[in-house]
């Protein structure tokens, strides 16, 4: 794989390239009217805003909950699914979605760059696991057992149950055909269980650090030992609440507020202003994460995953993806060699989708 380093005048940047392993993008781009080829556009992440940040690879997440499109999942995530290829279809073919190793491989040496499709909850399948067969026809190569507690796992905030039966076969399903495991968003118990069940690396693609920041979606040091031993790989999350242990004690209990059931629109929209208002942590707070999952798991388990268009907030100094580029200098200034610094932006995630992914 190339490194991506482009000359100029007689020097080599270092510019290794990104692969970034989560974002709500296409619902902004479905909901919100933001328009993929323009910088200035509704959402974080734009078409010219990764070439501006060299991002070669991005997994597309489809976000459907039962809660909110109930009866009418399938269908939901099947537009989101044409959303992302029509997105790529608008860039005249400098963005493809991808189905094979192959294919993300030639994202980094050269070849257009790489989207990838991902479910977030399993929900779309109507609580059948063999219904993630039609969704890998259509092109999906991630899963997310479950966002909200569903009929195939518990959840990090919900009930800590474990994976059903279902989701006990929808792993097995994955495996089989070449679908990356993702464990960000489930239960202590549930990713317990995709642990003893699994054959094939599984990745959190966009979860943190329990010891740095105690949200209950972050990976405690045991889970980011045993995602390393299986050979996957955790992406960093750029939510402050994720992030900032004092941002996290400021802003859960509004959450928490308003995710209960029977608080009104009102309501829950002035604590979710009450939230925005609170200070955005610094961005020395990723290389802290970076550093203490490469102190516990070593360099080949650490990535990117920013959750850029499903987070309200971001660290200073990152307001869209083209500020991923000031991730090489924080990195460097936080003792990273040039090597390990690719591995976090790209090697890791891609070593571990090409060893799922079919090979094409």
């Amino acid at each position: 794989m190339s490194s991506n380093r482009q000359p100029s005048g007689e020097e080599q940047v270092f510019n290794p390239g990104f692969f970034d392993a989560h974002c709500d993008t296409v619902m902004k781009v479905m909901d919100d009217g933001a328009n993929f080829l323009s910088l200035e556009g509704k959402a974080h992440i734009s078409f010219p805003g990764m070439i501006k940040a060299n991002v070669r690879a991005q997994i597309f997440a489809c976000f459907v909950l039962s809660s909110q499109h109930t009866g009418n999942e399938f269908q939901r995530a099947c537009q989101m699914i044409d959303t992302v290829n029509e997105m790529a279809t608008s860039t005249n073919g400098a963005l493809r979605v991808i189905r094979t190793g192959h294919e993300l491989q030639e994202a980094f040496s050269g070849g257009p760059r790489a989207g990838i499709l991902s479910l977030e909850g399993a929900d779309p399948l109507e609580s059948k696991a063999e219904t993630i067969r039609e969704f890998y026809a259509r092109g999906v190569r991630s899963i997310i057992f479950a966002w909200q507690d569903n009929a195939f796992s518990g959840t990090a905030f919900g009930s800590n149950t474990p994976l059903t039966e279902q989701g006990r076969r929808l792993l097995g399903l994955c495996e089989e055909l070449g679908i990356v495991v993702d464990v960000s968003h489930l239960s202590d118990t549930a990713f317990a269980e995709v642990v003893n069940l699994s054959k094939k690396p599984f990745v959190a693609t966009h979860s943190d650090c329990r010891a740095l920041c105690p949200s209950l979606r972050n990976l405690t040091n045991d889970m980011i030992r045993t995602v390393a031993e299986r050979g996957g790989v955790m992406g960093i999350n750029l939510a402050p609440s994720f992030l900032d242990p004092v941002h996290n004690a400021a802003v859960a209990p509004l959450f928490e507020e308003a995710n209960r059931d029977g608080v009104s629109h009102q309501r829950r929209q002035e604590l979710r202003d009450l939230a925005a208002a609170v200070p955005r942590p610094s961005m020395d707070w990723v290389a802290r994460h970076v550093l203490h999952v490469i102190n516990i798991g070593g360099e080949d388990c650490i990535g990117f995953g920013g959750d850029l268009d499903g987070i309200g907030q971001t660290p200073e100094g990152i307001d869209s993806v083209v500020d991923y580029a000031k991730f090489l200098p924080l990195l460097r200034e936080a003792g990273l060699t040039d090597g390990q610094i690719e591995k976090v932006c790209f090697k890791n995630f891609v070593r571990v989708f090409s060893e799922v992914l079919p090979t094409g």
